[in-house]
């Protein structure tokens, strides 16, 4: 059985629970994708029919019984047939249960809740621990982000927050991301949910130089109009230093280190060290295993000890 895609999933996943309602639009994030990590249970239902209403809480309390062994994701199918169209569901209510991105077992009509528990522990049995951990969850976050799949690693960084609302490094992760894609507003936002007490943690701290920096950048105006003053006069280490924090906003990381080091090297004083300051509040954004970071603080020792 094929699901079609339709319409493009969100780009800006939210925290979720267990249980969750879901559209064509949200489909293949909220099961396909979510189905590849732990089994879901998709629950086909309608307002207008009193069986099926009365069916959905017996449901969702079987689900929470099972401790996080699977998921349920409710769709209206009268607002959105199409799904159940394509599954060829012609009575409602109706269970399908995804695993690893396809359909693989359902049942048809309210069942009891005995019944809902025994179709669960089939459907999961011989599966290593049920539901993925925290920890697991987190080294699955940063290999997706390692690959350059910023999507895929947000939703799981809201699965974490399902579970464990105030993990920190998954409020990082998740500003990061939005801070990267320039939705600097929900990026903030989120560092918000950070505690007082947690704000010094080296992941948030990124993600705020991250912000800050972004914002200093959009005061500067163009950056031809900066390479034309340094150009005019490349002793203006103040429009050297503006250049640098334009380039950076545009991703330009080694030009913006390259003008830095400039400053730092004919005049390491100037603005209070500030060349230097705003070097290592670079790197911090970057992260200490970006090349651009590493590169940079090497040509740095460099001038300041040699």
């Amino acid at each position: 059985m094929t699901i079609i895609e339709q319409g493009n999933p969100p780009a800006s996943p939210t925290p979720s629970d267990l249980i969750k309602d879901t559209t064509t639009h949200t489909f293949v994030v909220d099961v396909i994708e979510d189905s590849k990590r732990q089994p879901v249970l998709v629950d086909l239902w309608s307002p207008r029919s009193p069986q099926s209403m009365q069916f959905t809480p017996v449901l969702e309390k079987a689900v929470r019984a099972a401790g996080g062994k699977v998921r349920l994701a409710k769709l209206n199918a009268d607002l959105y047939p199409d799904i159940p169209r394509q599954m060829g569901i012609q009575s409602i209510p109706a269970v399908i249960a995804f695993v690893n991105g396809q359909p693989a077992d359902g049942f048809m009509g309210a069942v009891p809740e005995s019944q809902i528990t025994a179709f669960i522990d089939k459907l999961t049995a011989g599966m290593p621990g049920g539901a993925p951990t925290v920890a697991d969850l987190l080294k699955e976050a940063e290999a997706t982000m390692a690959e350059g799949d910023a999507e895929t690693t947000a939703a799981i960084y809201a699965e974490i927050l399902s579970l464990e609302a105030g993990n920190i490094p998954a409020l990082a992760g998740l500003a990061r991301i939005y801070a990267e894609s320039g939705a600097f507003e929900q990026a903030k936002q989120t560092l918000s949910l950070v505690p007082e007490a947690k704000r010094e943690d080296a992941a948030v701290k990124a993600v705020q130089s991250i912000i800050d920096l972004a914002e200093q950048a959009q005061a500067l105006g163009p950056v031809a109009d900066l390479e034309q003053k340094v150009a005019a006069d490349p002793l203006d280490h103040q429009a050297r230093f503006d250049l640098a924090t334009a380039l950076n906003a545009g991703g330009q990381r080694a030009e913006a280190t390259t003008h830095l080091l400039e400053i730092v090297k004919r005049d390491r004083k100037w603005n209070d060290d500030g060349a230097r300051k705003l070097l290592v509040q670079l790197f911090e954004a970057w992260g200490p295993t970006d090349e651009a970071t590493i590169d940079g603080r090497r040509r740095l020792s460099t001038i300041l000890f040699s």
